[in-house]
């Protein structure tokens, strides 16, 4: 009888720590991080910082959409997004019973980035938004050589994605229904666009500002039209709003974070976490107070 109670009490035990390592905030020891590939090397390497938390908290990509999605399906603590929380995503928290909490953790501009062969060193908003619609579709129409755009864009699930269709293509016109061209060539992450930018010298891309290696790939400088001043994607020009492509970089939980995932919450937003969010090429939010 001993015997068959000691069984019984370990699967008791076994199956109560699988309910408590599942992916909530009721979790003490681990936890799961899914979102934005723009936030990946900077969430990481806060993960990597926090020696407290390191070995207790697994971290990948695959797109905002991909961690809100993760999020309302309860497999992940954390959301990264590149992007505000959408309509359809909060009716559906809201369908769920879902207290979304939103925290907001830094800065990126979007650099926008050509062949270091490439003449072109800068376009306007009008401009970069008539290629990605294929309007504009040989460089020579920019000032460049005589050849044709090759079109590179983020997939559809990206924040990276749907921030520079909306501030770009849309000009922020909420009633606008522009679209990337159907000749642009989406690709699955930041990391593979500057590849192929740094391979074509015919190449047109966008990417956060952490991607951006200068050895291999040129940003350019964007203005509102010919007449204005035109402006780096720098740190410098993000901190101070006069680069016109950044956007604010955020964390999503369910519910009030506790435990863990409050812990490491609390992490990126103190000195030192801001700290890291700029030292990993991104505006800490402390310097848009």
């Amino acid at each position: 009888m001993k015997s068959v109670f000691i069984f019984f009490l370990s699967i008791f035990l076994l199956f109560s720590s699988c309910r408590q390592n599942k992916y909530n905030n009721s979790s003490n020891t681990f936890i799961q991080i899914k979102g934005s590939d723009t936030m990946l090397n900077l969430i990481q390497a806060l993960i990597d910082k926090n020696p407290k938390i390191r070995s207790n908290v697994s971290i990948t990509g695959g797109g905002s959409g991909v961690g809100f999605a993760s999020l309302m399906n309860a497999t992940c603590d954390i959301t990264m997004s590149s992007r505000i929380i959408g309509l359809k995503e909060k009716m559906l928290a809201e369908k769920k019973n879902m207290n979304i909490m939103e925290f907001k953790i830094g800065l990126d501009g979007l650099a926008v980035l050509v062949n270091k062969s490439n003449s072109v060193n800068r376009l306007t908003l009008a401009q970069l938004r008539d290629i990605f619609m294929a309007k504009i579709t040989n460089w020579k129409e920019v000032g460049g050589d005589d050849k044709e755009i090759v079109i590179l864009s983020r997939e559809s699930n990206s924040g990276t994605h749907m921030f520079f269709k909306e501030q770009v293509l849309r000009q922020n016109n909420k009633n606008a229904l522009d679209e990337f061209a159907a000749e642009s060539l989406m690709m699955p992450s930041s990391q593979t666009i500057c590849l192929e930018v740094s391979q074509n010298p015919n190449a047109l891309g966008y990417v956060g500002m952490g991607f951006v290696d200068n050895k291999k790939v040129k940003a350019l400088s964007i203005a509102i039209n010919t007449n204005s001043k035109y402006i780096y994607p720098t740190l410098e020009n993000v901190m101070n709003g006069t680069y016109l492509i950044s956007r604010p970089l955020y964390l999503y939980t369910n519910k009030k974070p506790q435990n863990t995932v409050k812990m490491f919450i609390d992490f990126v937003l103190s000195n030192y976490g801001q700290k890291i969010v700029l030292e990993t090429g991104f505006v800490p939010i402390k310097y848009n107070n």
